[in-house]
């Protein structure tokens, strides 16, 4: 019952979904540990959201009806850390579950990829091997999420400093859903080669449109 009452809270229509993708229920998934946290459970699931934990997602693509869609950032906290203006990269090549779901349930996998995201914010990035990065890579086992340091403009003055983001424009590209094969013990090289697809579509996705978003043509997506 709790899986139920997850997942048929309805998704906000900020951006026009439906109309773009009409048919398709979005469910945006969320670092389960937030849902554990003081009132963020209630204002998480008013929004649509969901915890990114294996029963939550199997029961969205396999026991609540069909249609579904569900978004998962998969290089999480980690990905976080690189957070910086004018830096392209994913944390992607060693993140494989989310494969091996897809291939189990046979729901196909659709690369998206957000441009300018990383300048809504200014990050102060610590050099890799110090004992501060270190820090955060341990708080991010213990906590879930990566503590950083960021900078962003004031409530009423784009010159001050504070915590809302900068205002700029994120834009969002969908790619070709990759169809995928219902296999219900894929096999390593199977999920292999299917990431490695995926990486590719990301990379493909992203060379495809850098330059529509002020981008150079030098611009590369770095995935690790």
């Amino acid at each position: 019952m709790e899986l139920e009452h997850f997942v048929t809270l309805q998704q906000t229509e900020a951006n026009g979904f439906s109309a773009k993708f009409p048919g398709i229920t979005l469910f945006v998934a969320n670092l389960a540990g937030n849902f554990h946290m003081p009132l963020a459970r209630e204002y998480l699931m008013s929004a649509g959201v969901c915890p990114v934990n294996r029963a939550t997602l199997e029961f969205i693509l396999s026991c609540n009806g069909t249609g579904n869609a569900v978004v998962i950032t998969v290089g999480g906290a980690a990905e976080s850390l690189d957070c910086t203006l004018g830096v392209h990269c994913m944390t992607l090549k060693n993140r494989k579950g989310f494969v091996k779901l897809a291939l189990q349930q046979g729901a196909d996998l659709v690369p998206v990829y957000s441009f300018v995201e990383n300048d809504v914010y200014k990050q102060l990035i610590l050099n890799e091997g110090s004992w501060w990065r270190l820090i955060q890579r341990r708080l991010q086992k213990i906590l879930g999420f990566a503590p950083c340091v960021f900078q962003g403009r004031g409530l009423f003055s784009p010159d001050t400093w504070g915590l809302v983001p900068f205002s700029k424009h994120i834009r969002s590209v969908v790619g070709k859903p990759m169809e995928m094969p219902k296999i219900s013990s894929p096999s390593q090289e199977e999920v292999d080669h299917y990431h490695t697809m995926c990486m590719s579509s990301l990379t493909q996705l992203f060379d495809k449109h850098k330059t529509h978003f002020e981008l150079r043509e030098e611009d590369v997506l770095v995935i690790h």
